[in-house]
């Protein structure tokens, strides 16, 4: 939550660069542990490297859904988990590479470590060539440079009528939220009209992420692996590999050419019920045939169906599960509790990844092939059933989810977008209305 107050105060942007620095440092004691540093040094580099990426996750989704035009701000969210499954892709290889030339010794640690300052200073480096977010200058008053800055990511002159007819809009919302919150707490903001169930789909969201088996499947790929049939370090390493480049040519397939055209609520829905069924086959095949207890250098039939099943099923995650969350919780908040909002989904995402990631060995050894039954039955059951029940956001923008989830009449939202436009300047008939947007 802390970032929650920092991105709301100095801006989205000094913000994400901050959290860069203490993410920089987190890496950098993880990077010179070993020798007369110890074991400590690598617990202490996590807690602040920890600190660090928690907050990035939170503001980075909100800073991109404030700059993104409505018709493509999907597609732009979503890269936001294409480098994700690229970082973890990138793990995998980093690590097979150790353990096939550097397999003792403190380059073990230190050079995956390490390569965690490259994209650090990446993302610092980038953040200072950066506008700050329009709508965020907005609502601290800054209107002229959030103008400035709208018209420059929408690569069209300040007095372009439709970077007026937006600003306007921006700053209707901005104005109605203001007054409806003015001398009210934060608890309101949580508890207000049309706040709490955005608060609990944050929540519910993420929860039900964490429990669709694909962390169980991501932080212990080499595992699951070996326990369907691949063997040896490197064998299991390598599948691993491949199952994280698919992972990152899906969500990008999905995330440029489908984001925005299938919609929020459709895609959560197949994948969902796609991951479920793929977890069942799995499930079923691991029962039926189990891998044999002294394998050989090449896997049995029934293992290779069940990896076949597995890369399946990151598509299926790749498809809905993976970029929609990301997408759908920096949609739906209004800009004054946006920051909030990401600060609860990013912390719900953070608990329960630690929470699975803690019992997923336990569970692999006790359960067996019941594991996947088990996370079949969350995806249908749970994960399908939610995304029926939350609304769309396709097409929408940011300022029309008020309107959505009740905390603002649609008639009243139009008068107050008339009444900002003529304020600044917009011709008549070049005002687009709610209805029109939807």
């Amino acid at each position: 939550m802390p970032q929650a107050a920092g991105s709301s105060a100095i801006g989205r942007r000094w913000s994400l660069f901050f959290w860069s620095l203490i993410f920089a440092v987190g890496a950098v004691l993880q990077t010179v542990a070993g020798g007369s540093r110890g074991l400590g040094y690598i617990y202490g580099g996590r807690v602040v490297a920890g600190l660090g990426i928690g907050a990035i996750s939170a503001v980075a989704p909100a800073y991109v859904s404030e700059c993104s035009p409505k018709d493509v701000r999907g597609r732009i969210t979503g890269v936001f988990q294409i480098m994700v499954a690229i970082g973890v892709m990138l793990s995998y290889f980093i690590n097979l590479g150790i353990s096939l030339h550097n397999p003792t010794g403190y380059k073990v640690w230190r050079i995956p470590f390490g390569f965690q300052l490259v994209l650090a200073g990446v993302m610092s480096i980038g953040l200072l060539t950066v506008k700050e977010s329009p709508r965020w200058l907005a609502s601290k008053g800054r209107i002229e440079e959030a103008l400035e800055n709208l018209a420059y990511l929408r690569r069209r002159s300040p007095d372009d009528p439709v970077v007026r007819a937006e600003m306007a809009e921006i700053e209707a919302a901005i104005e109605e939220e203001q007054e409806a919150r003015r001398g009210l707490g934060w608890k309101e903001a949580f508890l207000g009209k049309g706040n709490l169930i955005r608060f609990v789909i944050a929540i519910v969201i993420f929860i039900l992420q964490q429990w669709s088996g694909q962390n169980s499947v991501g932080y212990y790929a080499p595992q699951i692996f070996k326990s369907i049939g691949y063997t040896g370090t490197s064998q299991s390493l390598l599948a691993s590999g491949i199952y994280g480049i698919v992972k990152v040519v899906a969500t990008a397939f999905f995330v440029f050419f489908l984001a925005d055209t299938l919609g929020r609520k459709l895609s959560l829905f197949i994948s969902g019920m796609g991951m479920g069924i793929l977890f069942f086959i799995i499930g079923a095949l691991l029962k039926s045939f189990p891998p044999p207890q002294n394998p050989g250098s090449n896997p049995p039939p029934a293992s290779k169906a069940m990896a076949a099943m597995l890369y399946i099923y990151v598509l299926m995650y790749s498809l809905g599960w993976g970029p929609i969350p990301w997408v759908y919780v920096a949609d739906i908040f209004p800009t004054r509790t946006r920051h909030y909002g990401l600060a609860v989904a990013s912390a719900s995402q953070w608990l329960f990844n630690f929470v699975v990631a803690k019992v997923t060995p336990t569970l692999e050894t006790n359960l067996g092939y019941k594991l996947f039954l088990m996370f079949g039955t969350i995806n249908i059951g749970g994960m399908a059933v939610f995304s029926l029940l939350i609304p769309e956001t396709k097409g929408r923008s940011l300022e029309e989810m008020d309107i959505i989830f009740g905390s603002v009449q649609a008639d009243k939202r139009i008068a107050d977008i008339a009444a900002q436009e003529r304020a600044l300047g917009v011709e008549a008939g070049e005002s687009v209305s709610v209805d029109e947007k939807v």
